[in-house]
């Protein structure tokens, strides 16, 4: 893909709406890597599907324009713009410089001509030269913003693009994107941005507008569960926007080879404190409060009962009977709703499964390498539809990495656990960043993301890896279900402990785009279920030499370094508290 000419692609004019082509182009320069994966994979993958197999269901990638990369190297030059993106401004200092700076000549006049012809919502998405590259990617690094454009007059739903596409730009230079670049190969100057302008899968419903499933899938899955092996994959699907899954919300996962098999709670419980109670829509409302600096500013968050007014749970929920202790597929009876797409994943109303696999295993033999795909999906319009919005590569190790079983008993041993990500060795780490858990509670989870985030900073500068330990779900945007970090603050860690927090047990969000960032810069991630032979000796670390002391977080350096090991095969790993520990004959 990274010799890929686009020289098919057209550029954008009015004949494009008519075209059968999903892909136009504005400016010169590259298309970055999301769009290049879109348009690398387009002819590839429609010609593998046979339209006979989803007969009635719309497939294909959304319309989309894309705003190459030398657009954005005029506008930062004619502008001034590098001193303030690359000072130390704060986030809104820099959103502001860039919303009062002009685009170049001739480029507002081909956008106005396209948002005067299209009336749907539409999503701004960054498209970076480093973007999903797969030795060093920078999913959700950088901005996307929906606009509703839905305004009564052209010059408004025009004005909101522009306003879309500078915070898009702007977000390049924003706090997380230095740090995440600074945690890299890379330098902030290196970088350049093209804009994706697509079209947004859904329905409108009132005052909302929103697909019935947004969906990830991974060809292959670190934590298989049940009978399913890691080349089997994984898909996480929610109601509503992506945005749940990608910024690790609660979301659903199943693997593609046993589609009707749930995650592997605990109890009905357990099933219920852990289904989706919201989800994201673009706002078409009456206009928010002006923010064009913010993200969020058209999107609205929703309740199940919103969704269920909406007729949007009929096949994505199931219903819970306190009789019988079980959850029932559909919406028969009065009881609390599961958003757990039974009535899609066991009934057959639409075939998303097999659509699913069809299209991982077009997009592995296009790309040659295990991969990760976003779509959405309609099934409650006037046309079901199966919208493909990205495909990007992840990293698979293949080397063999064997955990004996005397290692598991050594008396050195820190953490071991048969829910590990990553694969191979690593003897580096002499520093450990972890939550103390005597403070630890939900509601403090943003004020230690941010105690983290500082520490992070530090020793990314001094170039010291460390391990993180922390309970709950790290990255999760539900500060109740675990710690709530950005990617940018936690960047130079090198492994990773996930212990549980309270009584539930919390499933990964394997979809998050930190998810993706993880397995790209190989960092190890342990999970420490509540039951079975996992084993942390957390009292240990409070033995330590301590080089800082926070409200929520400590700081420890060790004098030996720690010894880490994990298979990715089987998903077994072991942190050993010093190498010296290690088993010589499997070195």
């Amino acid at each position: 893909m990274d010799d890929f000419i686009f020289n098919d692609i057209s550029s954008f004019d009015e004949g494009f709406f008519e075209s059968g082509s999903p892909i136009s182009l504005i400016g010169t320069g590259s298309l970055g890597g999301k769009a290049k994966g879109l348009a690398f994979i387009h002819d590839f993958l429609w010609s593998e599907v046979n339209p006979g197999d989803f007969h009635g269901i719309e497939t294909g990638i959304p319309k989309m324009v894309v705003v190459l990369s030398d657009v954005f190297d005029s506008f930062m030059q004619q502008n001034g713009l590098y001193e303030v993106a690359l000072s130390d401004a704060s986030d809104v200092q820099i959103a502001m410089a860039f919303q009062k700076a002009e685009l170049p000549f001739r480029i507002p006049g081909l956008l106005r001509t396209f948002i005067s012809k299209i009336h749907r919502p539409l999503a701004v998405r960054s498209s970076s030269l480093l973007e999903d590259s797969l030795s060093g990617p920078f999913a959700g690094v950088y901005g996307t913003k929906m606009i509703p454009n839905n305004q009564y007059d052209v010059d408004t739903c025009f004005r909101k693009l522009i306003e879309a596409i500078k915070l898009v730009y702007a977000s390049t230079y924003f706090r997380a994107a230095k740090d995440f670049i600074r945690a890299t190969n890379h330098q902030t100057e290196e970088e350049k941005m093209a804009v994706i302008i697509q079209e947004v899968v859904g329905v409108r419903h009132n005052s909302r507008f929103y697909p019935d499933i947004s969906g990830t899938a991974r060809s292959y899955n670190y934590y298989p569960t049940g009978h399913a092996k890691p080349e089997d994959g994984v898909v996480n699907l929610a109601l509503g926007l992506g945005k749940t899954i990608v910024e690790g919300g609660i979301s659903w996962a199943y693997s593609p080879a046993f589609p009707q098999s749930p995650p592997p709670f605990n109890s009905t419980a357990d099933m219920l404190e852990m289904t989706q109670t919201e989800f994201w829509a673009v706002n078409m409302g009456p206009a928010p409060e002006y923010n064009p600096v913010a993200e969020t500013e058209y999107l609205v968050k929703g309740s199940l009962l919103c969704a269920e007014a909406d007729g949007a749970l009929r096949d994505v929920a199931s219903t819970y009977d306190a009789g019988s202790d079980r959850i029932w597929p559909g919406l028969s009876g009065k009881g609390p709703r599961v958003i757990n797409f039974a009535p899609v994943l066991t009934t057959g109303v639409f075939p998303l499964n097999k659509l699913v696999k069809t299209v991982l295993h077009t997009c592995e033999k296009a790309l040659k390498s295990p991969v990760e795909i976003e779509f959405a999906v309609n099934l409650t319009g006037p046309v079901k539809r199966f919208g493909f919005l990205q495909v990007r590569p992840i990293a698979v190790t293949r080397e063999e990495t064997v955990i004996l079983d005397e290692e598991t008993g050594s008396d050195r041993l820190l953490v071991s656990s048969d829910e590990v990500m990553g694969n191979g060795l690593l003897d580096s780490i002499m520093d450990i960043v972890f939550v103390d858990f005597r403070h630890f509670e939900a509601g403090t989870s943003f004020h230690i993301a941010a105690e983290v985030g500082e520490v992070n900073e530090k020793l990314i500068r001094e170039r010291r890896p460390y391990l993180l330990v922390g309970y709950g779900r790290w990255g999760t945007s539900d500060p109740t279900a675990g710690i709530p970090v950005k990617w940018h603050q936690i960047s130079g860690a090198r492994a990773i402990v996930e212990a549980p927090a309270g009584q539930t047990t919390i499933e990964m969000s394997q979809g998050s785009h930190f998810f993706h960032n993880l397995t790209s810069f190989k960092v190890f991630y342990f999970s420490i279920a509540r039951s079975g032979s996992a084993q942390f000796d957390r009292d240990w670390l409070y033995g330590q030499k301590t080089v800082e002391k926070r409200k929520f977080v400590r700081h420890i350096r060790l004098e030996h370094k720690l010894y880490i090991k994990a298979d990715g095969r089987t998903g077994r790993g072991i942190i050993l508290k010093s190498r010296e520990s290690c088993v010589r004959k499997n070195m």
